[in-house]
């Protein structure tokens, strides 16, 4: 039995890996420069390729009938600066005969290293080179591109590269570990309801009562709990990786993205929410047949691993009136992200909603401290109905800025909560009754005194935003201040300029940036204007359901530096990936990334993050010169707003320098 568990743990582990792998656009290609001076007058440039294994890219030259692309180097140089000969290709180039095409084609693997010797007749040299190259394994190909600046000591875009894997990873990690602690916490107020508590004494006796010898009872018990995170993992691992062997990463990929921003689940979802908090307020229960707990009882009486399965899948099932909104909401949030998160998160949950009846039938003396079931249960139950209306509210948000239905607008969004929490805190004193509460109860607890305490606090905290407090603790859950009817409007000001735009912006009656910035929500339009006012281009890809996004923008963007910066020195656009608004006709673009036909204002743009940087992650910082070519490498997802305005000084440097 456990040597069986372990191999399905195994299988799951190496799917989820190959999924977590395969979901995101990759890179598997990396390089690095350096320059060194060989004489008063010469340097010798060398780019090294590091290849992941599996993958190579192409020689500079490629005999007639190939169909890959060769590796290219493009080279832009200052007064003073010569190029001695071409690239040399000092790694010799593997032959090898293209069954497909029936051409012999040349590529490098694991590495590459090509070299230039450039000559100099002045102090100060410049000179940039460009990297164009297409990598390939045997499923399939990706283009990419490298901008190096080649005499600096120590190159910009590189720093930029170290510093984004190193924030990526950070972001990564960040995210991963808030998604399995918002999981475990769930999973440890699941345990806290009137459904679940009482039965943890009762399940844990029944180990002891029932096993031969202590070993036995910590097996039974280790059996049950394993049993308890199968059951909440398994079907939904099971649904999402049928879908995903069945139609393919893009077509699991394309299935979260319209559950994350189609108005259809969202509003599903909304709708979920306010159903799981009536019936924790007390409204109904929600329940499962009758039929099929009792058929689960009746097979726990088997002995053996298996009853203890069954008494497990009991547990689960009757529980499933305090258990299921939970879950729910879990599930619901998760699909939001990642395809591999509902199982990540499920694991976490089931993991903590287990681990209480493992560890009590290890340590029976645990269970004296545990404190007596009560009215507390309820009220527990009670404060999670509250914050599924607060979170409900979320679903319906992104629909409504997605589709620009106006609807909950955020001072309607922040009303609503100082309301639903201002209950709760009347709640908590006692100054509201709901159905399943006890009436015997006439006393305040210190415990709900101090919640209570908290709760209102928070209201406090809210009322400002009414009139435009930037509340920047909520920014990725509130809707954003353009939405705001009545807001104390400021003008952003930078040493008495004032924001000179080539023309009006596209869809700028639907769409707004933040702080008082003006630009553009149009790709070409935006790089035309750039063009003409001899500015960088600065590219922010969001997103109307993007927490990151409003958080970006609350506690980054809002920086006097970063905002005067922007302001002198960039052209800015921001390019929603999940807005529906339908383009006219002439608007619609054909992708030469997958061929369809774009036809929305997010498809267009999400197309255009894909095509042009090979990645769909939001929030995705771009600074382009007149060309479309890369100031410095892109950032994602951070907070620190020194590294912030480090970037987009780069970004200028780099640009006066070409």
């Amino acid at each position: 039995m456990r040597t069986y568990i372990k191999q399905i743990a195994l299988v799951t582990l190496v799917l989820l890996l190959s999924i977590a792998a395969k979901a995101q656009l990759i890179e598997p290609v990396k390089w690095q420069k350096s320059c060194k001076q060989t004489s008063d007058s010469t340097y010798e440039l060398k780019l090294t390729a590091n290849i992941d294994k599996g993958w190579h890219i192409y020689a500079q030259s490629l005999p007639e009938g190939n169909y890959v692309l060769p590796t290219q180097f493009e080279f832009s140089v200052g007064n003073g600066v010569e190029l001695i000969d071409s690239v040399i290709e000092v790694s010799k180039a593997i032959a090898e005969m293209d069954k497909i095409a029936n051409v012999m084609t040349y590529y490098f693997s694991q590495t590459a290293v090509f070299v230039q010797q450039i000559k100099v007749s002045t102090k100060n040299p410049t000179a940039t080179v460009t990297v164009n190259y297409q990598a390939c394994n045997d499923e399939l190909c990706t283009n990419g591109e490298k901008v190096f600046s080649i005499f600096q000591a120590e190159d910009i875009s590189e720093q930029t590269t170290e510093k984004e894997i190193e924030a990526a990873t950070t972001r990564s990690l960040s995210t991963l570990w808030k998604i399995i602690l918002e999981a475990i916490l769930w999973g440890f107020a699941a345990l806290l309801t009137p459904c679940v508590f009482p039965m943890i004494p009762m399940t844990v006796s029944f180990f002891i009562r029932n096993s031969k010898s202590k070993s036995q009872s910590r097996l039974n018990a280790s059996a049950y709990g394993l049993s308890i995170v199968a059951l909440y993992t398994l079907p939904i691992a099971i649904i999402i990786l049928a879908t995903y062997f069945i139609g393919g990463q893009s077509i699991t990929a394309d299935i979260f993205n319209w559950i994350s921003t189609h108005w259809l689940p969202n509003v599903l979802f909304f709708v979920i929410f306010m159903v799981f908090a009536a019936s924790f307020l007390g409204a109904f229960e929600i329940t499962l047949p009758s039929w099929l707990v009792n058929k689960a009882d009746q097979n726990a009486d088997k002995g053996g691993l298996l009853g203890v399965f069954f008494m497990a899948a009991t547990l689960v099932l009757v529980s499933f009136s305090c258990t299921g909104p939970i879950v729910g909401t879990i599930i619901v949030e998760s699909t939001r992200g990642d395809i591999w998160e509902p199982i990540i998160t499920m694991i976490a949950f089931s993991v903590a909603f287990a681990l209480p009846f493992t560890l009590f039938a290890f340590f029976p003396s645990w269970l004296n401290k545990l404190p007596k079931s009560g009215s507390w249960l309820n009220t527990i139950k009670v404060v999670l109905g509250f914050i599924e209306l607060a979170l409900g509210l979320k679903f319906l948000s992104v629909a409504d800025q997605t589709y620009h239905w106006g609807i909950l607008d955020r001072e309607v969004y922040i009303a609503l909560w100082i309301v639903i929490f201002s209950l709760l805190g009347l709640y908590l004193i006692g100054k509201i009754k709901l159905p399943n509460d006890d009436e015997s109860i006439e006393k305040l607890s210190v415990g709900r005194l101090f919640t209570s305490i908290v709760t209102f606090a928070f209201v406090v905290y809210l009322i400002p935003g009414m009139w435009g407090a930037p509340l920047k603790a909520l920014a990725g859950y509130l809707p954003p201040m353009s939405t705001m009817d009545f807001v104390q409007q400021t003008t952003l000001q930078s040493n008495g300029k004032t924001f000179d735009l080539c023309e009006n912006p596209k869809y700028a009656n639907i769409l707004h940036l933040p702080h008082g910035l003006q630009g553009y929500f149009d790709y070409e339009q935006a790089l035309n204007c750039a063009r003409k006012q001899n500015k960088p281009l600065f590219v922010s890809f969001t997103g109307h359901g993007c927490v990151n996004c409003r958080e970006m923008e609350a506690r980054v963007w809002s920086d006097s530096r970063v905002l005067k910066t922007l302001t002198d020195n960039y052209i800015i656009v921001e390019l929603y990936v999940d807005d529906k608004t339908e383009l006219d006709e002439q608007d619609w673009k054909k992708s030469d990334y997958d061929g369809k036909m774009k036809t929305t204002i997010g498809k267009v743009n999400s197309d255009i993050q894909v095509s042009k940087f090979n990645i769909n992650a939001q929030p995705y910082y771009c600074l382009l010169d007149a060309d479309e070519n890369l100031l410095a490498e892109p950032r994602g997802y951070n907070l620190n707003v020194d590294a912030f305005i480090e970037y987009l000084n780069s970004g200028i440097t780099a640009y006066k320098n070409r």
